[in-house]
C-alpha cells in the first residue's frame, strides 16, 4: 500500500517499541498517511522516501548499548522530526546532551508541566499541567546546546524539547497511548502545524489506490480468497472483487472449526447479496485428522496454516490453471505481533497462521490487501465497498478458528460443545444490547473437568470460560465489565442447555499482561 504522489505522508523508524504501532494507528486516525520502516533505512532510501515528517519511535535499548538503533545525522535535515523516548535520548545523544542511565525510571502515568505552549504543544495553556504516559529508564539529564526545553515534571527534568531553528522536537512520554490526555493534540500539532501534512488519507483514497495496485499486479490470472466468516478476509474478498471482477473465486472452507451456522451465513453473504463467485469444500475431517493430538498452540496454528493451503491448491485445480495469487485478509497487528514490522527489532508475540505459518513452497503469490490498516480502517473500508453492517461490524475471529479455543487436544466433540456454548455467549450479549461496546466476546474450552450436582446426580464434566473485552485496536484491551445479573444469565443457559458443561468462569485479566486469546 501507498499513498499517491502528491499525498503528504510520514515515517515511522520503529526503534522497537511494542507501542509503535499505536504511532502509526494515532496518525491514520488523523487522515495522515503513514508507514513503519526499520531504523536501518539508508539515507538515500528515506530521501527517494519523501516523508513530509519522520518519527523516531521509543524502545527497549539505551543509546549506549552496543548494536542500539542509531540514524544518519544527514536525515534530520530532511523533514521534520518527532522523537519519541528512545527517539529522544538519540537526539539529544546525537547533539550532544546527557542521557543518563536509570535512576529516575519512571513506568505509568506521570504530570509534567508544559512549558511553551508553541509548536507539539500548540493550544496548550502556558504552564499548564497534564497526564502523559511514561514508559522509560534512560532519561536525557541536561538538553543539548540548541535546544529549548519545552516541557518538565517534577520526576524528570527533560520531559520534552525542540531545537531553536530546526523542526526538531522530542518528547520522553508516550503521546500515542491513550493515557496521555492530550496525546491526539500533541501529535494532530506535529502533523499539522509542524509538518503542514493535509488529512486528506481516507478508506475511499485507499480503495481507489488499492485497486489500481491489485489491478497491475493480477493482469489477467484468476485469484482465489480464502473466506473465514470473520470481518478481514470479507473485506479484502470485495475489495479484490471491486478490483478484478470475475477473476476472483472464493474458497469457504468448512474446516469443523467455524462458529455455529457460520457457513449458511457466509454463503447467503457472497453468492446472493454481492454476487461474488464462492466455492464451499467441506473439509472438516481432514482439519481434524491433521490436529489430532496436537495440545501446543503454536502447532495448532501451523497445522492449520498448512492444511489450508494444501486445500486451496486442490480446490485452485477446479478453478482452472491460470489460478495465480492467493488473498488473505492479514491486518497490521497481525504484522506486528508475528514479528517486527518491515524488519525492526520490535518483540515476537506469537504467530498468526496467516502471516508466519505458510509453506515455504506455497504455489500461489499473495495478495495482502489490508495488511497495513487496523481492524477499525478495515471496517470503514468494507463500510465503503457497501458490506452489511452485520458483517462489518462483526467482533474479530481467529483465523485457526475454534482450534485455538480448545484449550487441549482438538475433537468433534470438544468443538461441538465449544460451539453450542460460544453461540449462546453472543446471543444473549446481543439481545442485552452490549455487542457493538465490546471489541471481542468468545468462550474457550478449558482442559479441566469440574464436579457438579445436576437433579440428585453429582456430575464431573467441562469448564467453559467466557472472555469479553473493549478495545480500540487490539493491540491492548481490557475487560468488560458484565453487570452481575447479565453473566448469570448467561452461565445459567449455557450449563442447562450444553450437555457436558457444568461450571462457567469469567475472564477478568486485561492485555498486557494476558493476550486476548487464550492460546
Amino acid at each position: 500500500m501507498t499513498a499517491s504522489a502528491n499525498d503528504h505522508r510520514i515515517l515511522i523508524l520503529d526503534c522497537g517499541s511494542q507501542f509503535t504501532q499505536l504511532i502509526a494507528r494515532r496518525v491514520r486516525e488523523a487522515r495522515v498517511y503513514c508507514e513503519i520502516h526499520p531504523p536501518t533505512r539508508t539515507i538515500e532510501w528515506i530521501r527517494a522516501w519523501k516523508p513530509s515528517g519522520i518519527i523516531l519511535s521509543g524502545g527497549p535499548s539505551s543509546v549506549s548499548d552496543e548494536g542500539a538503533p542509531t540514524f544518519d545525522r544527514e536525515m534530520l535535515e530532511l523533514s521534520p522530526i518527532l522523537a519519541v523516548c528512545y527517539g529522544m535520548q538519540w537526539i539529544a545523544q546525537a547533539f550532544g546532551g546527557t542521557v543518563a542511565a536509570g535512576g529516575r525510571r519512571e513506568y505509568g502515568r506521570a504530570e509534567v508541566t508544559i512549558r511553551e505552549a508553541a509548536g507539539l504543544f500548540a493550544g496548550f495553556s502556558p504552564s499548564e499541567r497534564t497526564q502523559v504516559w511514561m514508559s522509560h529508564g534512560d532519561h536525557v539529564e541536561t538538553v543539548p546546546p540548541g535546544f529549548v526545553l519545552t516541557a518538565t515534571s517534577a520526576d524528570n527534568p527533560v520531559v520534552a524539547m525542540r531545537h531553536e531553528h530546526l523542526p526538531i522536537h522530542a518528547i520522553q512520554f508516550h503521546a500515542e497511548v491513550a493515557h496521555t490526555s492530550r496525546g491526539a493534540d500533541i501529535i494532530a500539532n506535529f502533523l499539522f502545524v509542524v509538518c503542514r501534512c493535509e488529512p486528506t488519507w481516507t478508506a475511499g483514497s485507499f480503495i481507489h489506490d488499492e485497486v489500481e495496485r491489485i489491478r497491475a499486479q493480477v493482469g489477467t490470472s484468476r485469484v482465489i480468497c480464502g473466506l473465514s466468516g470473520g470481518v478481514d478476509s470479507a473485506v479484502a474478498a470485495a475489495l479484490v472483487h471491486r478490483a478484478v471482477g470475475d477473476q476472483l473465486t472464493c474458497i469457504l472452507v468448512d474446516t469443523g472449526l467455524l462458529r455455529e451456522h457460520e457457513r449458511e451465513q457466509v454463503e447467503q453473504t457472497f453468492r446472493a447479496s454481492l454476487g461474488i463467485d464462492l466455492v464451499t469444500v467441506v473439509a472438516d475431517e481432514r482439519f481434524l485428522e491433521a490436529l489430532a493430538g496436537v495440545t501446543e498452540p503454536e502447532k495448532k496454528r501451523t497445522i492449520i496454516g498448512h492444511t489450508f493451503i494444501d486445500v486451496f491448491e486442490d480446490a485452485a485445480l477446479a478453478v482452472g490453471p491460470d489460478v495465480k495469487f492467493l488473498v488473505q485478509g492479514t491486518l497490521y497487528p497481525d504484522v506486528i505481533e508475528s514479528f517486527s514490522p518491515r524488519g525492526g527489532p520490535s518483540v515476537t508475540i506469537k504467530t498468526h497462521h496467516n502471516v508466519g505459518g505458510l509453506k515455504p513452497d506455497m504455489k500461489f503469490a499473495l495478495i495482502e490487501p489490508l495488511r497495513e490498516l487496523f481492524k477499525d480502517e478495515v471496517r470503514n473500508v468494507g463500510r465503503e465497498l457497501g458490506l452489511p453492517e452485520a458483517l462489518v461490524g462483526r467482533h474479530p475471529f481467529p483465523g485457526p478458528g475454534l482450534a485455538i479455543r480448545v484449550l487441549s487436544d482438538v475433537t468433534r466433540e470438544k468443538l461441538e460443545v465449544l460451539r453450542r456454548a460460544d453461540a449462546i455467549y453472543l446471543e444473549e450479549i446481543r439481545a442485552t444490547g452490549l455487542y457493538d461496546d465490546i471489541w471481542q466476546a468468545f468462550a474457550v474450552l478449558l482442559p479441566v473437568r469440574s464436579v457438579g450436582v445436576m437433579g440428585d446426580y453429582r456430575t464431573y464434566e467441562n469448564v467453559v470460560a467466557l472472555r469479553a473485552v473493549t478495545s480500540t485496536d487490539g493491540m491492548t484491551a481490557d475487560w468488560f465489565p458484565f453487570p452481575h445479573d447479565v453473566l448469570g444469565r448467561i452461565s445459567n443457559r449455557i450449563i442447562n442447555s450444553v450437555r457436558g458443561v457444568n461450571r462457567v468462569v469469567y475472564d477478568v485479566s486485561s492485555k498486557p499482561p494476558a493476550t486476548i486469546e487464550w492460546e
